[in-house]
C-alpha cells in the first residue's frame, strides 16, 4: 500500500506525554501501517515552576520537547508540531486561536481519524483542546476527510474524575508487545513518572491494558470514547 493509501491519524493534545498515555498502543500496532501527525498545543511545564524561575521553565520546556520527540521516534513518528501555549492557562488564550491551528493542521494533513482529549478529564487544558477541537472537526470542506473522532483516557486526568469517569465505547485490541513499545517509549518520559501506587508508571499502563482487554474480550486493549464515526 503507497502513502497516500495509508490512514492518517491526526493526534490532538495539550501537552508532551499525553499522546503516549492516551494512543501510545494503537500508534506501536499501526506505526508501519498508517500514518501519524502529532500537534501539541502546549508546553506541559511551566505550571510547576515560580513565574520567576523563567530559566529553569526553559530547561524544563527544551527538555520535555526532547523527551517527546526521542518517544515517537521509538514508535515510528517523526511528524510532530509544538506550539507555544503556556500549561495551565490555555483558558486565558482566546479559543479562536487554538482552534484555528487544528483547522489549518486538518487542511493541510487531511486525516481520516482523530485523537484528542475526553472533555471528563480533570485538567482544564484537557477540556480546552477537546472543545477547540470539537469545533475545528464541524462538518465542511476541510474535515470531509475525517472518519473517526475519538477521545483518551490520560492517566492521571481521566481516571481521577469521580463524579464523570472515562466511560470508553471503542476499544482496540493490543498484544502484549504492544504494550512493551508503549512502556518503552513512556520511558522516555523520565520527568512525568510517578510513585507505583499511582497510575502514570509501567505498572499503571499495564494493568489498564489487562482491565480494558477483560472490558472487550481480549487480553490487552487501548480504550476510547467514539464522539462520531462515519462509515464509508
Amino acid at each position: 500500500m503507497s502513502n497516500k493509501q495509508k490512514i492518517k491519524n491526526l493526534l490532538i493534545f495539550a501537552h508532551p506525554d499525553d499522546d503516549i498515555l492516551g494512543v501510545g498502543g494503537y500508534i506501536a500496532k499501526y506505526s508501519n501501517k498508517q500514518k501519524f501527525k502529532v500537534i501539541f498545543i502546549g508546553e506541559g511545564s511551566s505550571s510547576r515552576f515560580d513565574i520567576k524561575e523563567k530559566h529553569l521553565i526553559k530547561n524544563d520546556i527544551d527538555k520535555r520537547k526532547k523527551m517527546s520527540l526521542n518517544a515517537l521516534k521509538f514508535l515510528g513518528v517523526k511528524d510532530v508540531s509544538f506550539f507555544p501555549y503556556i500549561c495551565g492557562k490555555f483558558d486565558q488564550t482566546p479559543i479562536l486561536e487554538i482552534i484555528k491551528i487544528i483547522e489549518q493542521e486538518i487542511k493541510t494533513f487531511q486525516p481520516n481519524n482523530i485523537f484528542t482529549h475526553d472533555r471528563n478529564d480533570l485538567n482544564q487544558d484537557h477540556k480546552i483542546v477537546y472543545d477547540a477541537t470539537m469545533v475545528a472537526t464541524r462538518p465542511g470542506k476541510h474535515s470531509l476527510s475525517i472518519n473517526k473522532i475519538l477521545t483518551c483516557e490520560i492517566l492521571s486526568s481521566s481516571n481521577l474524575n469521580f463524579v464523570n469517569p472515562f466511560d470508553p465505547n471503542y476499544f482496540e485490541y493490543l498484544e502484549e508487545s504492544h504494550i512493551k513499545k508503549k512502556i518503552k517509549s513512556f520511558n522516555y518520559y523520565y520527568s512525568e513518572h510517578q510513585d507505583k501506587n499511582l497510575p502514570r508508571n509501567k505498572r499503571g499502563i499495564y494493568n489498564l491494558a489487562i482491565f480494558r482487554g477483560m472490558q472487550c474480550n481480549f487480553e490487552f486493549a487501548e480504550a476510547y470514547k467514539a464522539v462520531k464515526i462515519n462509515s464509508k
